[in-house]
Formats: C-alpha cells, sequence, structure tokens
C-alpha cells in the first residue's frame, strides 16, 4: 500500500508542478505582451487548456503502466488497452464527467480517485486564476 501511495503522490506532484509552472510563466510573460487585454485572456485560457491537456496525459500514462504492469489493477469496460483509451478515460476523470463506459479495478482505482480531486482543484484554480487576470484590467477599453 505504500508503493502504491508513493507512485500515486508522485503523479499528482508533476501534475501539479505542470500546473503551477504554467501559471507563474504566464504571470511572468503575459504582462510583458504589447497586445490587447482581451487577448492575453485569451491567451490565457489557451495556456490553461493547454496545461491541463498535458497534466491528463501524465496521468494517462500513468494509467497506461500500471494497466499492462502485474499487480496494480486493470482498466475493464470499453476499454482496448490502448494509450488513447488511457487518455479518454483520464479526460473523463480528470473532469469529473466519468462516463463509466470504463472502469478500474484494483489499486488503479486510488487513481482514479486522486486524479478526480486533483482536476478538480487544477481547474478551480485556473478558474480563480483568469478570473484575477481578467479583473486587472476589466474596466479599460480594448
Amino acid at each position: 500500500m505504500v508503493y502504491v501511495w508513493l507512485i500515486n503522490s508522485l503523479v499528482v506532484a508533476a501534475v501539479v508542478m505542470v500546473h503551477y509552472e504554467f501559471l507563474y510563466r504566464f504571470t511572468l510573460y503575459i504582462p510583458k505582451l504589447k497586445i490587447k487585454h482581451r487577448y492575453r485572456i485569451l491567451f490565457g485560457v489557451f495556456s490553461a487548456l493547454i496545461a491541463h491537456v498535458i497534466e491528463i496525459w501524465l496521468f494517462a500514462l500513468a494509467y497506461y503502466f500500471k494497466h499492462k504492469a502485474e499487480g496494480w489493477g486493470e482498466l475493464t469496460g470499453n476499454f482496448d488497452g490502448s494509450l488513447m483509451d488511457c487518455m479518454y478515460f483520464s479526460f473523463t476523470v480528470f473532469s469529473t464527467v466519468g462516463f463509466g463506459d470504463i472502469a478500474p479495478t484494483g489499486d488503479l482505482r486510488y487513481l482514479t480517485g486522486i486524479e478526480s480531486l486533483t482536476g478538480l482543484v487544477l481547474i478551480t484554480w485556473t478558474a480563480s486564476f483568469l478570473f484575477i487576470e481578467m479583473q486587472r484590467d476589466w474596466d479599460k477599453p480594448g
């Protein structure tokens, strides 16, 4: 069980660090751009989407390798074992949509739970960050 906790914690730590770096870099570089505020916000939204996709890929890779390895459990249901199926599953878990057509068994269930919580926190972090960025120059024209 300690091994499961350690590996899952490393995946979550990597994902959170990716998210932090995206937001941090956005804070540093976007104000320097000589473009209208509205375009900076749009750039921020697209940057956040790219960050979330990278984070989802990290979880998908963890599912893929854990599914292929012995002793971690497996993903069952409408699942063929491909990396793209792991990506689809990760998208539904991260966004907490959870269609239910793919289900984890064994220790993979713990990664699924922590991905849902992590996705919820990171999505709300992004929303809060973009809200603050929007408020900075919202009243200015352009």
